[in-house]
């Protein structure tokens, strides 16, 4: 009875990450992100006022997931495209070192 709660709540979850766009395309998440950050604030202060707890601002963060991804895809395909150039002057500096 466990494993199907547990894998209805695990299905559950990931039909709702599909439905909002987060395991689609960098510009879907962003999307996606844009959307819970102005969603999420008045969610918890309700909530918080709700309880009775008094929660500390929310700091903002400028943060673009699609930008990040790009640079690193950039440095690791500028990383590989350079690899063969200084794979050969290793080697070379290599053998002049064991000469």
């Amino acid at each position: 009875f466990r494993f199907v709660i547990k894998g209805g709540l695990a299905g559950a979850a990931v039909y709702v990450a599909y439905d909002q766009g987060l395991l689609g395309s960098g510009t879907q998440g962003a999307e996606a992100l844009r959307k819970a950050q102005e969603a999420l604030p008045p969610a918890i202060q309700e909530w918080t006022s709700y309880v009775g707890w008094e929660l500390p601002p929310i700091p903002k963060i400028d943060f673009s997931p699609s930008d990040s991804w790009n640079k690193g895809v950039q440095t690791v395909i500028s990383a590989l495209s350079v690899a063969p150039t200084r794979a050969c002057e290793y080697t070379v500096e290599g053998w002049k070192y064991v000469k």
